[in-house]
């Protein structure tokens, strides 16, 4: 059975350590349940990324919308922020390895709505995410990989950015009606 359990960090992130099968074929690993998720609404959209060692991807964050990341192959550097109103752990920021070779190799997190997040790729690296809604650009935020107020250690030394997230703002100057509030959905 998959460890799961509770970011201590921040509230709603969940981390999921899978059973690992494997012999001398390869290996099997459950990287989804629904149940290891039984308060979340069901996953509607599987999608793939494939980033070249160095790409930074981020901070995106959705009001309305949650994701699960699961690393296939490389390894990410994952930076997640607390940017919901109301949310006892707002403001705190949880830096995690996904896929490489440690302990983290499997390791699977889900994201709720109103955490900001992102991944560098510390190698070439392809992510798959789950999200629980189809992509709608309205909800389609972002915040500064440099902020101040995140503190992420990308892991990085040059990271490459889209035009995009070279662009957003600062949490700070967040306009209100964009800010995510907890438990809303």
């Amino acid at each position: 059975m998959a460890e799961v359990r509770a970011s201590s960090e921040i509230l709603g992130v969940v981390l999921v350590d899978p059973v690992v099968h494997g012999d001398e074929r390869g290996l099997f690993v459950e990287t989804w349940r629904q149940e290891w998720m039984p308060d979340a609404p069901p996953m509607v959209q599987s999608n793939r990324a494939d980033r070249t060692a160095g790409a930074l991807v981020g901070l995106h964050y959705h009001r309305y919308q949650a994701d699960y990341w699961y690393v296939v192959a490389g390894c990410a550097r994952v930076v997640l922020h607390d940017l919901r109103v109301g949310s006892p752990t707002r403001g705190e920021t949880l830096g995690l390895d996904l896929g490489g070779d440690g302990p983290q190799r499997h390791r699977g997190v889900y994201i709720p709505p109103g955490v900001a997040h992102g991944f560098a790729a510390v190698t070439d690296l392809t992510l798959t995410y789950l999200v629980d809604g189809y992509y709608d650009p309205a909800d389609e935020m972002g915040v500064a990989w440099d902020d101040p107020a995140v503190g992420a250690d990308w892991g990085v030394a040059q990271p490459v950015l889209s035009a995009r997230d070279m662009a957003n703002p600062v949490c700070a100057d967040l306009v209100d009606d964009m800010r995510p509030v907890y438990g809303e959905r």
